[in-house]
């Protein structure tokens, strides 16, 4: 048990997995990102950074400075009003997290899991006016991308908590749906 929790075992292959999901899921996104803020490569390196750990790599440094990065690309997006590449830069932030999935038995890690498909949901859904039925075309390709590993790994968590505001509904809609 650490910090009061109770540790979940986790594998590398667990890990690179659930790093996976949350790269496709946030993939499609980034490109968003990319069109409506040309000449920002902050969230594709977060991308490129959890793909090579996804393909085989190390967690390194360039993980997390690529996640702070995408953070900071999401913030100025917010700032100039642009709540769709927000939330695509959010997505690939979320996705370079899920390396960093921690082992203890908390609500959450869950976000470290789904946080990158459900930023993608709302991104989409806002680049779509605020279409829900486009947030829920997002949620059930996410639910198509999750394969047995990565709902296995999600099962061992506690359901999602609440709050977060619309993606926080978002993901407590997938966390549902792949129980």
């Amino acid at each position: 048990m650490a910090e009061g929790f109770p540790t979940i075992e986790l594998t590398p292959d667990e890990l690179r997995e659930v790093a996976a999901y949350a790269l496709a899921c946030a993939r499609p996104a980034v490109e968003l990102f990319e069109r409506e803020r040309p000449g920002d490569p902050r969230p594709r390196a977060a991308l490129d950074a959890v793909g090579a750990f996804v393909d085989g790599g190390r967690r390194t440094k360039a993980i997390r400075d690529g996640a702070w990065a995408a953070l900071r690309a999401a913030r100025e997006a917010r700032d100039a009003g642009q709540a769709a590449a927000d939330d695509a830069a959010r997505a690939a932030c979320a996705a370079a997290g899920a390396a960093y999935l921690h082992p203890l038995a908390k609500a959450t890690q869950v976000g470290h899991i789904l946080g990158a498909a459900a930023h993608a949901a709302r991104a989409f859904e806002l680049e779509a006016g605020g279409d829900p039925d486009v947030a829920a075309a997002h949620l059930a390709r996410a639910c198509g991308l999750a394969g047995p590993v990565v709902v296995g790994v999600l099962r061992r968590y506690p359901g999602a908590p609440g709050g977060g505001g619309r993606v926080g509904e978002l993901m407590r809609q997938l966390d549902a749906a792949l129980r």
